[in-house]
């Protein structure tokens, strides 16, 4: 007999399941989090936040302190390869007057570290209802067709007990042992390089911008790294190339860090403050599977991301978004089981595009010696991170083109792609079409499109630019059709002869329900 039942459980408190979790909490689902580790994590790493999180935080009320994680940076960046922060310049990535494209989203790029993110999403998923757990680590769980059995333990303790719920999520890490519990394998180019990570403060003013993001890639003679500052006034991160087979954790003391960091700021007078040195593994890793029957891979436990790039905790908190709103809808009986096919279907290619567009990054940061052409094409960002197509059975595709990404600044509005953001008219007040989609919606500009329909919102929008009917490739007519997570699921130009009965047979066909086979055909 179980200690506990809940709907879901979601092991790991990372940006990935603490995602997973808030979402979830916001769909009112009952579930438990658990994490082996005594908080969130204390490290300022995965820093920067793209516009497509950033809405994904705003439709959880979290957005404006995400960005207040920020404070002082005016969202600038700098990234550029060379010898140390004054020294030579091999390659300039980012330019400090680089303007941060601001018309595509209602919400712009944040600079905040995941020291700061992780507790904001845990205290808005608590307040939502959330339970969570730290110091509580998963021992052991069997699957079933009906739900899954786990046996936790409080570490500090030892006292074991089990939960029952019907769905697990795996957001454990890539050292997590859940995806090895479940046999599934992984393939990629594996570790690239180890590195000792140094966490430090330090007064860096007069030696980087005060206001941007700064992140050198360094080539110098004395060692290969990095050198990431968020703020003049908080913790920073110095990570240096080593050889694990010449060289270990132990022969770097805080005195030859704090030397190696002298070098790469060109500050010989700097006296940081080192805080905390840990040896880690940068490496490529894609999981052949995210799904196993009841249990999902989240972030890191689904895919290992080169940092080069900073898409991996972007990623994860797209994972956790993405299957948060499928889980919410087969547990509230709005969708059927066969929905959750679609995460796999969908988040597993985009993580290719990452690990791929991010090891493209590491070459020629940080070792050039690879280049060749078995190297992938580097991704331009807005393209991935905006322009990305989902391709499932929750998305009806009308088109031939196998492009996976289109230009975010000249959307096609086609069924895959993001629902573009484009300023309406609504409810007496401008509004994005982003803060429309808080569940499945209908955008049209034909009144004989609305419909009594379940689950189905038809906002009353005005468009007097004409934006909306272009961009969503809708004219006067016709009508498109937008998932919870802003997605475009199907879309019409031409008007409806029974619009209830023609999006009830839509709407039942992407939640996988059963269809009459009276119903119009889908067009």
């Amino acid at each position: 007999m179980e200690d506990r039942r809940v709907r879901v459980l979601v092991v790991g408190a990372g940006l990935g399941g603490l995602s997973a979790t808030l979402f979830l909490a916001q769909q009112g689902i009952e579930l438990l989090g658990i994490s082996k580790h005594r908080g969130t994590s204390p490290h300022p790493k995965a820093t920067g936040q793209t516009q497509r999180t950033m809405e994904l935080f705003r439709r959880a009320g979290v957005a404006e302190e995400v960005l207040a994680g920020a404070a002082g940076l005016g969202g600038g960046l700098v990234i550029k390869v060379a010898e140390s922060l004054r020294g030579r310049v091999f390659h300039t990535i980012v330019q400090e007057d680089d303007d941060w494209v601001t018309d595509l989203s209602p919400e712009r790029p944040a600079m905040a570290s995941q020291d700061h993110v992780e507790p904001v999403l845990l205290h808005r998923a608590r307040e939502l209802g959330a339970e969570v757990l730290f110091e509580t680590e998963l021992v052991s769980f069997e699957q079933d067709p009906d739900g899954v059995t786990a046996t936790l333990r409080t570490r500090a303790t030892g006292h074991e007990w089990t939960v029952r719920a019907d769905y697990l999520v795996a957001a454990d890490g890539h050292r997590g042992t859940v995806r090895e519990a479940l046999g599934i394998a992984r393939q990629g180019r594996g570790p690239l390089s180890h590195q000792i990570g140094v966490v430090f403060d330090a007064d860096l003013s007069l030696h980087i911008a005060p206001d941007k993001l700064t992140l050198y890639y360094l080539r110098n003679p004395s060692f290969t790294g990095a050198f990431v500052a968020t703020n003049t006034e908080r913790r920073n991160v110095f990570t240096i190339e080593y050889d694990p087979a010449r060289e270990s954790l132990a022969d770097y003391p805080p005195q030859r860090c704090a030397e190696l960091l002298r070098i790469a700021a060109d500050a010989p007078d700097l006296d940081p403050e080192i805080l905390e040195i840990t040896a880690w593994e940068m490496a490529a890793w894609l999981s052949d599977r995210f799904r196993s029957g009841r249990v999902f891979l989240v972030g890191d436990a689904a895919k290992v991301t080169p940092p080069t790039g900073g898409l991996g905790g972007n990623t994860a908190v797209g994972d956790g978004h993405d299957i948060a709103w499928k889980l919410a809808a087969v547990l509230k009986g709005e969708a059927g089981e066969a929905l959750l096919d679609s995460y796999e279907a969908e988040r597993r290619p985009y993580a290719k595009l990452v690990v791929n567009g991010s090891f493209a990054n590491y070459v020629p940061r940080f070792a050039p010696h690879l280049a060749g052409p078995d190297v992938p094409d580097e991704i331009d960002h807005l393209h991935l991170t905006l322009g990305y197509r989902c391709r499932s059975g929750a998305v009806l595709i009308d088109d031939t083109d196998p492009s996976p990404m289109e230009d975010p600044a000249d959307p096609s509005g086609r069924p895959g792609f993001r629902a573009p953001h484009v300023t309406v008219d609504h409810d007496g007040t401008k509004k994005s079409t982003v803060d429309l989609f808080a569940t499945w919606t209908l955008l049209t500009l034909n009144e004989s499109w609305k419909a009594d329909v379940p689950s189905l919102s038809v906002p009353d929008v005005a468009d007097p630019t004409g934006e909306l009917a272009g961009r969503y490739g809708i004219g006067a007519e016709g009508a498109s059709l937008v998932r919870p997570d802003g997605v475009i699921a199907w879309r019409t130009a031409s008007p409806p002869t029974d619009p209830a009965r023609q999006l009830a047979t839509v709407l039942a066909t992407l939640n996988s329900l059963p269809t009459n086979h009276d119903h119009h055909t889908i067009r």
